[in-house]
C-alpha cells in the first residue's frame, strides 16, 4: 500500500496484502489530503468485498461536499450495486475521465 501525488489527484493504491490494513492506512492519511482529489486503486488480484468498498462511501460524500473528486478504481466489482453518486470505475483512465467531467461540472456551477 502506498500513496503518491499525481498532477491532479492523490493516488492511494493497494497491489497486494489485506484490505483491513489498507483501510487503516487510508484513514490515518486521509486528513492530509481531504481537500485534494483522491483516487483509490485496488488491484484486480485482490478479493475485496462490497462491504469493504462501501467503507469509502463516507469519504465520497465528504469530497462531494468540499468540491473535490473521490473515485475508487477496482476492476472486479459490479458498479451497479453502489449508489449512483459513488464513483467506482474499472480503470484508472476512467477515473481520470470522471475527474475531468466533474471539473467541467464545477466550472459550470453544477
Amino acid at each position: 500500500m502506498k500513496h503518491e501525488q499525481k498532477n491532479d489527484y492523490v493516488l492511494f493504491s493497494l497491489e497486494e496484502g489485506g484490505f483491513p490494513a489498507f483501510g487503516t492506512y487510508f484513514e490515518d492519511h486521509h486528513h492530509k489530503f481531504a481537500k485534494n482529489n483522491i483516487f483509490i486503486y485496488l488491484s484486480s488480484k485482490l478479493d475485496i468485498s462490497f462491504d469493504e468498498i462501501s467503507l469509502f462511501l463516507k469519504y465520497s460524500d465528504l469530497h462531494q461536499d468540499n468540491g473535490t473528486t473521490f473515485v475508487v478504481v477496482y476492476p472486479n466489482i459490479d458498479v451497479d450495486r453502489f449508489p449512483e453518486q459513488f464513483n467506482i470505475v474499472p480503470t484508472l483512465q476512467e477515473a481520470e475521465d470522471v475527474l475531468e467531467m466533474e471539473n467541467i461540472q464545477r466550472d459550470l456551477g453544477f
